[in-house]
């Protein structure tokens, strides 16, 4: 089904959620590309209008489905950096044991299904942070703009994080494709691409971007432990990476742009609030499906 078959009235994430992540996603590829001028821009426009509605009505009910995390949010800056920094370690997804098996127990194969799927559902954390910064406040755009020079590698190609990424899926001749990524993968990318390019959602993005920085690190440090113990090579560069970088990308992220945003604009902390829980409940889905999956075909594995 393509995206272009959707319409309000026959398929939201609640009937089909696999086959509305997969439409999604195939939207936000097309709609994302670079591309130039063509016949077809009024079919594409009207496509645009209607997905536009599915998102969000899907982003709407992944709100409400936060709520109870934020029954007890801080609104003063202080109070809310603290109740933001808790979350590692003690917010949805947190702690996964898929993660440690991942660095002790898994097979190149079980190894390679998992990054299959990261990188299926990536949605490329510069391209996400570009899209977010767009007339922010001086304080965090600053903040926004290092984070993004660190991930662009410093103007040097060797360094950018999102080819390294690439390097890794080839050397373990990854071929990610929509079909083939278990829907919660891919409803992770999809609300991160809706926060970064949709404006009311806006705030949203800085605080699940944030919960990126805050909780990967523990993450990447096991997954970059089962490609070491897997002797996969250099390309495990990106994870090794993650594993340490990111520590100081969440200090200086909730220093420069939580602490003056819910400082100058209180109005927007629950936002910020809602897009890390957001963020980190849709990890949560995607670590559980790909528990489902992994560890099934290790019972099969042990008992042959």
């Amino acid at each position: 089904m393509s995206a272009g078959t959707l319409t309000t009235n026959t398929l939201n994430d609640v009937a089909d959620p696999a086959a509305f992540h997969r439409a999604l996603a195939q939207w936000n590829n097309r709609r994302l590309a670079p591309g130039t001028p063509h016949a077809d821009w009024v079919a594409d426009a009207r496509e645009d209008a209607e997905m536009t509605l599915l998102e969000g009505a899907f982003v709407e009910r992944m709100r409400a489905d936060a709520a109870p995390w934020l029954q007890d949010l801080p609104e003063d800056p202080d109070g809310f950096v603290a109740w933001f920094e808790a979350l590692k370690g003690a917010g949805p997804g947190e702690d996964d044991p898929l993660f440690p098996w991942l660095a002790e127990s898994a097979t190149l194969e079980e190894m390679r299904w998992f990054l299959l799927q990261e990188v299926a559902g990536e949605a490329g954390f510069e391209d996400l942070v570009a899209y977010a910064q767009v007339k922010m406040p001086t304080r965090p755009k600053l903040e926004l703009a290092r984070n993004y020079w660190d991930e662009m590698g410093r103007g040097a190609e060797g360094g950018m994080h999102g080819p390294m990424l690439d390097r890794l899926a080839r050397a373990l001749d990854l071929a990610p494709t929509i079909d083939g990524t278990v829907w919660p993968s891919l409803a992770l990318g999809n609300t991160l691409v809706a926060f970064s390019t949709t404006r009311r959602y806006a705030y949203h993005a800085l605080g699940a971007l944030g919960a990126v920085e805050l909780t990967a690190p523990w993450r990447a440090t096991h997954v970059a432990a089962g490609l070491k113990r897997l002797r996969v090579g250099t390309e495990r560069k990106y994870f090794a990476l993650h594993a340490t970088l990111d520590v100081e990308h969440s200090r200086a992220w909730n220093e420069e742009v939580l602490r003056p945003l819910a400082a100058e604009r209180p109005e927007v902390v629950r936002s910020l609030a809602e897009g890390a829980v957001m963020r980190l409940r849709a990890g949560e889905r995607c670590f559980a499906a790909y528990r489902d999956h992994l560890w099934g075909a290790e019972q099969v594995r042990r008992s042959a």
